[in-house]
């Protein structure tokens, strides 16, 4: 089958978005399907990969967002879509490419939308009281649920915004994590000696430094430690719109951060989260959290927003937290109580949890698509 991918807030830096897609790609190839991807970009372009084909089509840039493009020509979309004829579509935004369903249903194409994020949380993130983004938030869902033959939600936490509306069509299907590429082998002591001294505790985020992500909580959490008496460090490794106001905030209040900015090097940001004694991931609206999965595929515990869906990825080898300095703070101190070679084999028997080869599996079956490659006998090519 030839499923075809759109996906719009794809950064040129990689991200979870960005790694699920590649990663759902190249096992649609080797399931031996034909995917090819859409995404904005700043010219069109066209590159055979091992995720597949990738169409990038001019994006509008959105002020403010460090990056973030979307598809808005529609009619060049269509076009595309119908020169492709695809099979299947899977589309990865549910507001600016949302009316991809419409078009795929009256072609008689099944269309699969994914959720990456929950509309309420986005909405409450920029502003919007409770009340109103969960009015705008179902109204959304409910067109959404109606626009595609399913919907995919990664955790069970994602999935309640459409139960709430209604919504029949809904899936589950877990994204993954490299088991391979991320490993506790990974840890060097040279990363740990270029960012925190042996008596001192080092923290890691890894995250866009975007308003949703709500960076500036791991700089709370510093704070509260270091208000304790902890002697601790925090290594931040991403970039975004917020950097600027997070480097100001760290210099004025003293606190001993490193902003990294993007790590482009896989190998170095995999020693960097096998080497952090515990990863902070404050986004109250995360669906998953790839980059969090793959600092427990390392070994690291990680201290995740108790609103968000990482306590149930984390489970019982991490920690949840209100959303305040503080109560970070003591999840942290929570965890590090742990005997260290316990609290390090938990959190990777957790992540050996979330293989890509069951993600795989799980996507194509939202779409009816058999596996006949080598993923679907229980392998990878």
């Amino acid at each position: 089958m030839r499923i075809v991918r759109l996906a719009n807030f794809v950064t040129p830096a990689s991200g979870g978005l960005r790694t699920a897609l590649r990663e759902l790609g190249r096992g649609y190839r080797a399931a031996g399907h034909e995917p090819v991807l859409i995404v904005p970009g700043e010219r069109a372009g066209v590159r055979d990969t091992d995720q597949g084909r990738v169409v990038t089509l001019p994006g509008t840039l959105l002020p403010g967002t460090g990056g973030y493009r979307v598809l808005t020509d529609r009619r060049r979309v269509a076009r595309l879509l119908e020169g492709l004829a695809p099979d299947r579509i899977e589309v990865s935004d549910r507001t600016t490419l949302r009316w991809t369903g419409a078009w795929a249903r009256h072609r008689r194409i099944p269309a699969v939308m994914v959720s990456h994020e929950t509309a309420d949380g986005v909405l409450r993130s920029w502003g919007l009281p409770r009340s109103a983004a969960l009015r705008a938030a179902d109204a959304l869902n409910s067109r959404t649920a109606h626009a595609y033959a399913r919907v995919v939600c990664t955790t069970e936490w994602a999935e309640r915004e459409f139960v709430r509306v209604g919504a029949r069509n809904v899936v589950r299907a877990p994204l993954g994590v490299d088991l391979v590429g991320r490993r506790p082998g990974l840890r060097d002591p040279r990363v740990r000696e270029r960012h925190a001294r042996v008596d001192e505790i080092l923290l890691l985020l890894c995250s866009r430094l975007s308003v949703e992500k709500r960076p500036g909580l791991a700089l709370d959490a510093l704070a509260a430690l270091r208000g304790r008496g902890v002697a601790a460090k925090l290594v931040v490794a991403g970039d975004g719109p917020l950097r600027a106001r997070l480097e100001l905030r760290a210099r004025e209040r003293r606190l001993p951060v490193t902003f990294l900015g993007h790590v482009e090097d896989r190998a170095a940001l995999g020693a960097l989260q096998a080497t952090a004694d515990v990863c902070l991931a404050p986004g109250p609206c995360e669906t998953f959290g790839l980059a969090a999965l793959e600092a427990m595929a390392c070994g690291t515990p990680v201290v995740a927003d108790a609103a968000s869906a990482l306590p149930e990825i984390i489970g019982g080898a991490g920690a949840a937290a209100a959303h305040h300095g503080d109560a970070f703070a003591s999840a942290v101190q929570a965890l590090l109580l742990r005997p260290e070679r316990a609290r390090r084999e938990a959190a990777r028997a957790r992540a050996e949890c979330f293989g890509w080869e069951e993600a795989v599996a799980a996507f194509l079956g939202a779409h009816e698509a058999p596996a006949m490659g080598a993923w679907g006998s229980g392998g990878r090519r």
